[in-house]
This record gives C-alpha cells, structure tokens and sequence, in this order.
C-alpha cells in the first residue's frame, strides 16, 4: 500500500502529518514577513562580510538579496503555502524564484530555529513600544479627566461599602498611576526580548565565523544571546515573560473597567459612559449596555489563560528546541493584540465619561464622615481609641458634616487636595520620550537593511 506524501522544501511529508505540524503558521506568518525579511537582511549581510575564501555571499550578491527582501516586505499579496510550512521557506522561495541558486544561499548558518527567534523578538520589540505609547495615551486620558474633576467629592468604598470621603481626582489619578506602574513589568519584558538569538542556528552554533555581534547591531538589539544554547531555550520563555506581563496590565485595566461599570448603574449613577460605545438591547427599547467594558473583564480571563498555557507549556519541557515551541506565537500574538485594543477602547471610554455631580455628593452617608471625625478629636487630644467608640456611638452628629470640606481637609501627598497632578505628566512625558527614541532608533535600523520597508 502506497503512501500519499506532499512534497515540501525538506522533504515528502504525509498531508496529515503536515496539516498537523504547520497548523496556524501559514496564517500567523503572515505578521512576521517584514521581520523575517530584516532578519534576512542582517544575516545576508554578516554573510558577505564573513572572513572565508571564497565568500558564501558576496557584497554585490547581498545587496541584491536585500533589494528582493525590501521588495517582498513591502507586498501586501505575499502568501504562505502549507507547502512552505512557515514564513522562512516562503521567503526563501521568492528569494530563489527570482534569485536563482543565490537565493539558496541565505539559510547557509542558519536554522528555523533562530529564524523564528529573531522574527518573533523583532515583531515583539515593534509591538511593545507601540503598547506603551497607547499606555500612555489611557493614563493621559485618566489625569485629564481627574483635573477635570479634581476637587469632586466621591464615596471611597472598601468592601463596595460607603467608607470615607474621596474625589473624582483621587480616583481617576489612582487608575492612572496602577497603569503607569505595570510600565515596569512591559520594560522587564522589552529587556528580556531586547536580545538577539541570531546565529545560534539548531542551539549548538556552527562551523563558520559567525559575526553575531554583527548581526545583533544591525537589529539594533541590546545585545546577542550569548550561549547558543541557552538563545535556543530562551524562544517560549521570552513569550511567556511577555504574557505574564499583559496578563498583570489586563488585570489592572480590568478593575477600571469594573469601576465604571458599577458607578454607572442607576443605584450609583455616578458617571455617564459614552452611548457612542455601548450597545442596545433587541428587546428592551431603554437599554444601554456597558458590553464593551463587560468583554474587558472577559479578555482579561483570556490573557491570563494564554499566560498560565505559556508557562504550563514550558515547564516539562527539555533542554533544546522541540516542537512544542511553536505554540507559544499564536498565544503571544494574541495577547499582544488584545491588550492594545483594550488599552485603545478603554481611553475611548474615558475621553467620553461624564459625571453626575449631584448623584456623587447623595451618596454622603453621615457614616462616611466617621473617620475624619473621629481624627479631629485626636488632633485636640483624645486618645485614638477614645475617639473611634465615641464617634461610632454618636454617628447622629455627622449629618451636618460637608463633603466639600472633607476633599479640602486632606493636603498630604496623594491625597484629595494633594495630588501632584505635574508628577503624572512628568511620567506620562518621560515615557512618550523613552518611547519615541526607542522607536526612532529602532526604525533606523530597519530602514538601513530594508530602505521604506518597516511595518
């Protein structure tokens, strides 16, 4: 009995076998055309500088190998056939449909294995960088809107209970500042990634001169992965450490989302959301859903599933490349996806939200006050203790208590009449700048490999 095979650029392969193996790739590649093309470029060109008689590639050779890359990052109708398997042997057919042997040439020194390491890490720098800019953008939105309403009194709640008084500005900036901080986590994540894996091949290098300090500065990585095999087992660690972090951010994006779900129910009726982004219901004429906000805590379920798959991947896994590997591009690249949407819709949302000023100062419950009057008694000499038992037996005495000066009462850093809203804008710039440089640097070196052809 004969067995049905594919022909393949390494080889017969039964369909089955091959549909199995390829999976998403040919679909997902297709994010990653332009970054294996710079790739490409890069190691075309060490190759042409590469110390050996004769040259495996020579300079005019790699200039015209990168003309071709240059030309096949810029075409929008590129495809991937089941066939190629992957972004690599696609590319590498191009190249030799239109290149002849010179096109064979371009894996020499290479594996799938890098190729796919340095493509991922260059997609994953590039989208990185645009995350934090739309950070940014959402925590810029939140200061903006706490200016606006800065000295606003609002309920602060523990337990979802009236706990002590707050405002507007308190909130807003709040979320803003949990936003800004989970930067951290993105920037542990950019260093982690900012390291190039090129020319470690299958992970136990090669017999020739490799130049990959060559290779890392013409990327414009911080540096090369040192130990050839530890760059091959760092390909799905690096992915995971990125989810890990979007799963942290969603986590925080989540609970605003929350909060302006909860303050625009009716029983709140603190805010207003934006009708532009919220939905209507088919059968009950008066509806406004808050679906958008509602899929924000889904999505960020979703994250921290892709997170959790990332690492549970890793972990059984041995030393080396295996198979698995593959697995971790879908998931990454949907998690960096969902994340930027997120962040792009929520600062939407809080360009559009408005606030009910008479709705936010009738939740002042006496009780609300219980706290500050508690510490005036303490500010005239009363013992702490003292103080609390006799406010919480006489909570009658508040209700002539004024939110208004509740806010005003409270100068210290961070509080409601102490927020520094300069110190937010300070972060907010220092980080569009570290941005736009990283950026501006980061294009010029593309654009020196492959002229008009960054992503």
């Amino acid at each position: 009995m004969s067995v049905k095979t594919q022909d393949t650029v390494t080889g017969k392969v039964d369909p089955d076998v091959l549909a199995y193996t390829v999976g998403d790739d040919p679909v997902l590649d297709l994010d990653l055309v332009a970054w294996d093309c710079l790739g490409t470029a890069a190691h075309v060109t060490m190759l042409s500088e590469m110390p050996v008689s004769p040259p495996v590639v020579t300079k005019e050779e790699a200039e015209r190998v990168r003309a071709e890359l240059a030309r096949i990052a810029r075409d929008a109708g590129f495809t991937i056939e089941r066939s190629d398997q992957d972004v690599h042997l696609a590319v590498e057919r191009r190249l030799t449909e239109t290149l002849g042997d010179l096109g064979k040439k371009i894996h020499t020194g290479r594996s799938r294995n890098d190729q796919v390491a340095v493509d991922v890490r260059l997609h994953i720098k590039d989208q990185l960088l645009e995350l934090e800019r739309e950070v940014a953008e959402l925590a810029a939105a939140l200061v903006a809107f706490g200016q606006a309403h800065d000295r606003v009194p609002l309920v602060g709640r523990t337990h979802l209970q009236p706990a002590m008084p707050s405002s507007v500005g308190v909130w807003a900036t709040g979320h803003a500042e949990m936003i800004l901080d989970q930067v951290a986590c993105l920037e542990a994540a950019y260093a982690l990634n900012d390291l190039c894996p090129l020319g470690s091949a299958a992970g136990y290098g090669v017999p020739l001169p490799l130049d990959r300090q060559r290779t890392s500065d013409l990327l414009g990585f911080a540096r090369p992965l040192h130990n050839v095999f530890g760059a091959s087992m760092a390909r799905g660690e690096d992915e995971a450490a990125l989810l890990s972090a979007l799963a942290q951010m969603m986590a925080v994006l989540s609970r605003l989302a929350e909060d302006m779900i909860l303050f625009s129910m009716p029983e709140f009726g603190y805010f207003r959301l934006p009708r532009e982004y919220c939905t209507g219901s088919s059968i009950m004429p008066q509806k406004y859903n808050p679906d958008v906000l509602e899929l924000v805590r889904s999505k960020t379920a979703q994250v921290l599933g892709l997170a959790t798959g990332a690492l549970s991947l890793l972990h059984a896994m041995p030393g080396g490349y295996n198979r698995d590997l593959q697995d971790t591009k879908g998931p990454y690249m949907k998690g960096l996806s969902t994340v930027r949407t997120t962040l792009r819709i929520l600062a939407k949302f809080v360009r559009g939200l408005e606030i009910d000023e008479k709705a936010l100062r009738a939740g002042f419950i006496p009780g609300v006050f219980a706290t500050d009057a508690a510490l005036r008694q303490v500010a005239a000499g009363v013992p702490w203790r003292e103080a609390y038992h006799d406010v919480r037996d006489h909570l009658e005495r508040l209700h002539s208590e004024d939110p208004d000066a509740a806010v005003a009462a409270k100068t210290h850093a961070g509080a409601t009449a102490g927020l520094d809203y300069g110190l937010y804008e300070r972060r907010l710039e220092e980080l569009r700048i570290s941005v736009e440089s990283r950026q501006d640097a980061f294009r010029a070196k593309c654009d020196a490999l492959l002229p008009k052809s960054t992503p």
